[in-house]
């Protein structure tokens, strides 16, 4: 492996105070777009805990920094923020959900505008989630060394090696947004990637409700009652959570949460006898969550509707199949992932007459949605020549 640039070393510093964070992030307001990356635990906790913030600015020689927030526990994140909200500079990012959720939980902002080179690269052709190391060595010509990607970013002090892996995760990233963004402008796609950056900002992708947690677990089960159970124990399992910051498996898995919404205990000591459920989901404060959460379930007469409304979903086989060969002639000739533009659940809903979804607004509609509406109604019809499917007006 080549060894990694000098001017990366030399360049690099970390940042544990406000007024350090504070002439970082002015220097970065000053420039067409920063580049940004994070190091979190989320392990034994229901939040990720932040532990390391790495930026850098444009060029070869750009200053590349660490902001340690575990070293510098008195440091306000304030400035970081106000270039969040500086919409003269892009801040990039790579795979920046989970990123952009830390930063919404702990200080309620989100960086505009937004520049996620993972999206990008699926726009441009790479792949479904092509991933950051893939990039480095198509885009940026580099190797990556990951041999600190799984060590505990809580530890202090950092070694010199996890200072350069990290380092590393935003120097590359400049060469690699420069070429994507470029690529964008050329093949007329950017609004593509807008669009789905609103969805990265969007307050809603990143709102868990209790309320809501049922709808995660998978169940092939559609009873009315047992659902009503299944979405009681999961709303407890959230809130709980939530309020413990503790991971939901340490109350009780989804497999355990299945069984305990069948058998449905009443007592501490048929509750003792669930074999899936652990040790932890069986102290006093948890034990007396899940049965309140069961006779919940047993008694309310607002029993879930969900998937006996997928049920009446009629979908027409042959031409749920049509749409599979019209999104594959669509994918192949744009060059990108058939799932970035549809899923087969939303094929499914199209054919049954579905008219609402992802694959029916916005630049999907323009590449994929309005022609698969078209096909439904009769008003063009597929052609094959060789290898080529055609879309013919009728």
């Amino acid at each position: 492996m080549p060894p990694r640039p000098q001017c990366e070393r030399r360049l690099m510093r970390t940042i544990t105070t406000t007024d350090d964070l504070a002439a970082f992030c002015t220097a970065a307001k000053a420039e067409a777009y920063v580049t940004i990356d994070t190091e979190f635990l989320r392990e034994r906790t229901y939040w990720s805990k932040l532990c390391l913030i790495q930026m850098a600015l444009p060029g070869k020689d750009g200053e590349a920094v660490l902001v340690d927030p575990i070293e510098g526990d008195q440091m306000s994140m304030e400035p970081l923020y106000d270039l969040f909200r500086h919409e003269a500079t892009v801040k990039v990012f790579h795979a920046a959900r989970q990123d952009l959720e830390i930063f919404f939980v702990e200080g309620g902002v989100f960086p505009n505008p937004l520049f996620d080179t993972q999206v990008a690269a699926m726009v441009c052709g790479f792949g479904e989630q092509a991933g950051y190391e893939t990039l480095v060595k198509r885009i940026a010509k580099q190797n990556l060394d990951k041999t600190s990607r799984f060590t505990d970013w809580s530890r202090r002090p950092l070694s010199q090696a996890q200072s350069e892996y990290a380092v590393a995760d935003v120097t590359h990233l400049r060469v690699i947004y420069e070429w994507l963004a470029a690529q964008l402008q050329k093949n007329g796609r950017s609004h593509w990637l807008e669009d789905e950056m609103q969805v990265l900002l969007n307050p809603e992708t990143y709102t868990v409700r209790p309320e809501e947690a049922w709808l995660r677990i998978k169940t092939r089960t559609t009873s009315g009652r047992f659902l009503a159970i299944v979405r009681e124990l999961a709303r407890f399992r959230e809130t709980y959570s939530q309020a413990q910051n503790v991971p939901r498996s340490r109350v009780m898995k989804d497999d355990a949460l299945l069984e305990l919404a069948s058998t449905r205990p009443t007592t501490t000591e048929e509750l003792g006898r669930s074999r899936l459920l652990l040790r932890e989901g069986r102290k006093a404060e948890i034990a007396d969550g899940i049965l309140a959460a069961i006779k919940t379930g047993m008694e309310t007469g607002d029993l879930p509707k969900v998937e006996a409304d997928k049920e009446q979903l009629q979908v027409n086989p042959a031409l749920a199949d049509l749409l599979r060969v019209l999104l594959k002639a669509k994918s192949e000739q744009l060059g990108v992932a058939p799932k970035l533009i549809a899923s087969a659940s939303e094929l499914d809903a199209i054919a049954a007459g579905g008219r609402e979804g992802e694959a029916l607004q916005g630049w999907r509609a323009e590449v994929f949605g309005d022609d698969a509406i078209r096909l439904c109604k009769g008003e063009i019809a597929l052609s094959a020549k060789g290898n080529e499917v055609r879309v013919v007006r009728l």
